[in-house]
């Protein structure tokens, strides 16, 4: 008899945003049951509002409506919409949860998203959806690629309601709705389940500038938001992409973005930093600029451009170089009535110099604030929250709360970006999977195919859908005479055109063409094969076929986006990538996945607090681990830090989780340790370590921290007065600045150059919370800052302000007139020019700290060994910067901490159990399946030269001799990635790669000269 785990192996899932998407699926994945609840009657929260994501512009649905998809359709996932937790109870891995559901007046599994009943419907409401700027009907869908894909009835709008019993009362809906999916009696509803956790991750919403007079938003017709901006600018926003101002729909020649409002202001308790207002808006302007086929002029007002981001700071210069993008650093006093609805803006410089200027639109950078709603279920469930009302995380922990089984993760637990909300995401699950381990597998459900259709011999019969994308390719490219010419093209036996190729009623749309047409090949038109080639795979084995008899065409990115100038040509490029897709498509053949065991222990390489937070989780899930430092001794970089940025103990908390480590039985230590060699895939890889060692495990995760920058600048090395901010902490620490009184920091040492492009995040805060400390110790000390911007972000900005208030003196300096430091007679001298006096300053300094950067250990090993990159800087590169922000393109490999970018202790935490988290759903798996596309040899023709072996960046290639004494390559199809080095080296045509022939090139390459 099976004894019945103590604890439940379900989640509840609050909020269905990216963060909300990503847990479910990362947990359903690892073998949990997961219900997600949403307020709305369609989840995805706020990011199908964006138009598009930064620093690399992929449209935010596109991004997210892969996830929509998956979400929608795992077996695992239950999403309850239209619904709100009512009540909690119980105890850590067995919690009651009553779920209200809300009637949506519509049965969802009727409605088949067609939308006769909002044509037919008489009622226009204000569209919340669009903030107001268009009109929506009482009967609606909230965005157009919505899951579920089902209309519902706004009641309070609705004519029906006023009485329901009055036959003679509207009802237009229920006549033209031939599924019978309306019921206008239908009852709210109470479910009771059960879960061994909770999620909380409902969001935010964003600041109201009413509340700031000054900027008369409400008053002045062309005073936007950014997020009504975004709708603005989204393809299926209010003008279908048009860059139109909303007073009088005519394009506007120049935009003004004016930053922090509802952020960095005490007077409005909100005196944190919303994060990522400074990147939305060179975002909104690097696009509007795109948009507008003229010269449109765009600035932004700041204080502070607090681009911190990976890749952030160089999407900040480009911005200004590639884009012209005026930046001006000033104080804005107010906005006025121009002419023609135009807004003045009355703005001082730095030099107190008061200027007015009149702008056709001003967009007002709204900061973020708490969920209204989530704030009264967090008291209701007793979990704190701070100040501001957000929640509360306790100390080190990244998404813990001070309840026991509940845990927190994306912008509710404080403003944050979509790459850090789908590691805090990732990191929640990993630490809910940590918690519920025993009950792992007990719920959940194993996917059934429909037996898959044998096409082998025969007539191709293939179907094309050619995707509008909104406007992303439809404003371009004529999408409907691209279908209309896929019909004629031969094997061509149905072809249409959608407007979201990538949305839940577009995938049924396939599967019953497929199903009605006899389709065994299919070809979708669209976007990236990177973010949606799976979907629609899955699709294909929903529908009977291999997911290998598809083919896409990227219409967008090779069309659209790079011949938007040039409409009638990008059409005809369209054209021809549909036709060679279609020849290609004609000779695709069916590839079965391969099935192997799969090893359940995982190797973490890197020993400081990021990879024993990863070890310790995993093992804590019960897998076994083996954690490889190089040094002699476990804690990396952290040794040497002594206050955390809130204050914590950082050696104390080090200590402990050393001992936790060393301690834990699931995990064997290796100190004074490297990888020397590794071989194998996912599931199977075997690693060599110095000592001699052979280690086999199913996943890596890479850790190996980063260094501290040594400067060359500022007389570093060469006068004892000048330290780095680490050295510096360790002097404050152990009272050696007793007698010193004038303190000089210096900012942005070895950061934002030539050399290393990007911002090294941390060291604004490092250097407040070092001179908060020396104010503690001595008040009377004279502290100078010497700054670029100050970019202490998210609540970081508390010890911006406490430092201005206790006397620390903030000076700005230009990167074309740095701070210099000179030994003299009477001292060591710091010049520099005050930005506000215009004039040169001398200090005569005691102590002067560098805030050098966060430099990249040398992983060129690592990256070879493991065919994992790195970017320009040498920080470990992810797989897709918002998708997969702890992934590697190669499977089973995970990265995390420094040696993925700069980041403070917390953050450092939050992405290892991130790691972890991701980890934990491929080491869930029995066996491990690999798409099967691989290389294959034609022994007949193989010289055995030996040059794919070379030239196999997976070493999957081998020469192997047969028993009759013939040699011939060999590839191993676990290890092929099906990249085609091999093949495109090979001297006698040998090597072929399954779903990328040389046959199918060549039948591309032949189709263009039709």
């Amino acid at each position: 008899m099976i004894k019945k785990p103590d604890k439940t192996g379900a989640v509840l899932v609050v909020g269905s945003g990216i963060a909300g998407i990503q847990a479910s699926l990362d947990l359903a994945e690892s073998g949990y049951y997961v219900y997600l609840v949403e307020k709305e009657p369609a989840i995805g929260g706020t990011m199908p509002m964006l138009d598009k994501t930064f620093p690399t512009n992929d449209c935010s649905m596109c991004i997210l409506s892969p996830k929509l998809v998956d979400c929608g359709r795992h077996l695992n996932v239950k999403t309850l919409t239209n619904s709100e937790v009512t009540g909690v109870e119980g105890e850590p891995g067995n919690f009651k949860v009553t779920v209200k559901t809300k009637a949506r007046y519509i049965d969802v599994a009727k409605c088949t998203g067609c939308g006769s009943c909002a044509d037919a419907c008489p009622v226009k409401v204000d569209d919340a959806f669009n903030q107001g700027l268009s009109k929506r009907k009482a009967i609606y869908k909230l965005y157009a690629q919505a899951y579920p894909n089902a209309y519902a009835i706004d009641s309070s709008k609705c004519l029906k309601f006023k009485n329901l019993n009055n036959d003679k009362l509207c009802g237009k809906c229920l006549k033209v709705c031939q599924a019978g999916a309306i019921n206008h009696h239908m009852q709210d509803e109470e479910t009771q389940i059960e879960v061994g956790s909770i999620l909380l991750v409902p969001g935010f919403e964003t600041f109201d500038p009413e509340q700031l007079k000054l900027y008369k938003y409400g008053e002045l017709k062309n005073v936007v938001t950014s997020l009504e901006f975004e709708r603005i600018l989204s393809a299926s926003g209010p003008f279908g992409g048009h860059l139109v101002r909303p007073s009088d729909h005519k394009e506007p020649a120049k935009i003004a973005w004016i930053q922090c409002v509802g952020s960095r202001n005490c007077r409005i308790n909100h005196g944190y930093c919303s994060s990522v207002c400074c990147m939305y808006a060179i975002k909104q302007s690097v696009i509007a600029k795109e948009h507008a086929d003229y010269d449109l002029n765009t600035s932004i007002f700041y204080m502070d451009m607090r681009t911190y981001g990976k890749e952030f700071e160089k999407y900040y210069e480009r911005s200004k170089k590639q884009y012209g993008v005026n930046f001006i650093r000033s104080r804005v006093y107010g906005l006025d009535p121009g002419e023609n609805d135009n807004v003045k803006i009355r703005y001082a410089l730095e030099d107190g110099t008061v200027i007015t200027e009149e702008f056709d639109m001003v967009v007002l950078s709204v900061g973020l604030e708490p969920n209204k709603a989530a704030v009264e279920l967090a008291k209701q469930l007793g979990v704190e929250l701070n100040q501001y009302n957000f929640a509360a995380v306790p100390q080190l922990t990244g998404v813990a709360t001070n309840k026991p089984g509940i845990y927190v993760a994306g912008a509710f637990s404080g403003p944050r970006d979509i790459p850090e909300t789908v590691m805090q995401a990732s990191a929640a699950a990993g630490e809910i999977q940590k918690l519920l381990a025993e009950a792992k597998g007990t719920l959940t459900k194993v996917k059934e195919y429909p037996a898959q259709k044998d096409v082998a011999g025969e007539i191709v019969r293939t179907g094309v859908f050619v995707c509008h994308c909104g406007i992303n390719i439809g404003s371009v490219v004529d999408v409907p005479s691209v279908a209309e010419y896929a019909r004629t093209l031969p094997g061509v036996v149905y072809a249409t055109d959608k407007l979201y190729a990538c949305s839940q009623d577009a995938s049924a749309q396939i599967k019953e063409a497929i199903e009605q047409y006899g389709l065994n090949r299919i070809v979708v038109a669209s976007c990236s094969p990177r973010t949606h080639e799976p979907m629609f795979q899955e699709t294909l084995k929903e529908a009977g076929l291999n997911p290998h008899l598809f083919e896409m065409a990227n219409i967008r990115d090779h069309c659209s986006w790079v011949h938007q100038n040039e409409p009638a040509k990008a059409t005809e490029k369209a054209k021809d990538l549909v036709k060679m897709a279609v020849k290609k498509a004609a000779l695709l053949e069916p590839v079965q996945p391969i099935t192997l065991p799969m090893n359940h222990d995982a190797l973490v390489i890197g020993g400081g607090v990021a990879g024993m937070n990863a070890a310790l989780n995993l093992a804590d899930q019960g897998y076994q681990v083996y954690l490889v430092e190089k040094a002699e001794e476990l804690g990396g970089i952290a040794k040497r830090i002594r206050y955390g940025m809130g204050g914590e103990d950082i050696q104390a908390y080090l200590n402990q989780l050393i001992d936790q480590v060393k301690n834990h039985d699931k995990i064997k230590v290796y100190t004074g340790t490297t990888v020397t060699d590794v071989h194998g895939f996912m599931g199977n890889y075997e690693t060599e370590l110095s000592n001699g060692e052979q280690i086999k495990h199913g996943v890596a995760i890479i850790a190996t921290g980063a260094a501290e920058y040594k400067p060359k600048e500022y007389l570093y090395g060469h006068n004892t007065r000048v330290h780095t901010l680490l050295e510096l902490e360790s002097m404050i620490a152990e009272g050696k600045l007793k007698n010193s009184n004038n303190f000089v920091f210096i900012q942005c040492v070895g950061s934002r150059d030539d050399e290393r492009p990007y911002c090294s995040r941390i060291c604004c805060t490092k250097a407040i919370k070092q001179a908060l400390k020396i104010k503690e110790m001595k008040p009377g000390a004279n502290v100078y800052i010497l700054y670029r911007d100050i970019r202490t972000y998210g609540y970081f900005e508390d010890l911006y302000t406490e430092a201005r208030r206790k006397g620390v003196i903030f000076v700005r300096y230009s990167v074309d007139n740095k701070p210099k430091v000179e030994e003299t007679s009477t001292g060591t001298k710091v010049t520099f020019v005050d930005h506000v006096l215009n004039r040169p300053i001398e200090i005569y300094a005691d102590i002067i700290g560098l805030a050098s950067a966060i430099v990249p250990n040398d992983n060129t090993g690592l990256s070879k060994l493991f065919k994992v990159p790195v970017n320009a800087e040498g920080f470990f590169l992810e797989a897709h910067l918002k998708l997969r922000p702890v992934d590697f393109g190669t499977d089973g490999v995970f990265m995390c901490g420094l040696a993925h970018g700069p980041k403070n202790l917390e953050e450092n935490i939050a992405q290892a159990k991130a790691a972890a988290g991701r980890a934990a759903t491929a080491l869930a798996k029995q066996n491990i399946q690999t798409d099967g596309k691989a290389a294959f040899v034609n022994k007949r023709k193989c010289m055995a030269c030996g040059v794919c072996v070379e030239v196999c960046p997976a070493k999957a290639a081998t020469l192997v001799t047969d028993e009759r004494g013939n040699t011939a390559a060999e590839i191993n199809p676990a290890l092929c990635k099906g990249c085609g080095a091999c093949s495109s080296s090979c001297r006698c045509g040998a090597i072929n790669v399954k779903g990328c022939s040389n046959e199918q090139i060549i039948a591309m390459v032949q189709a263009v000269s039709w």
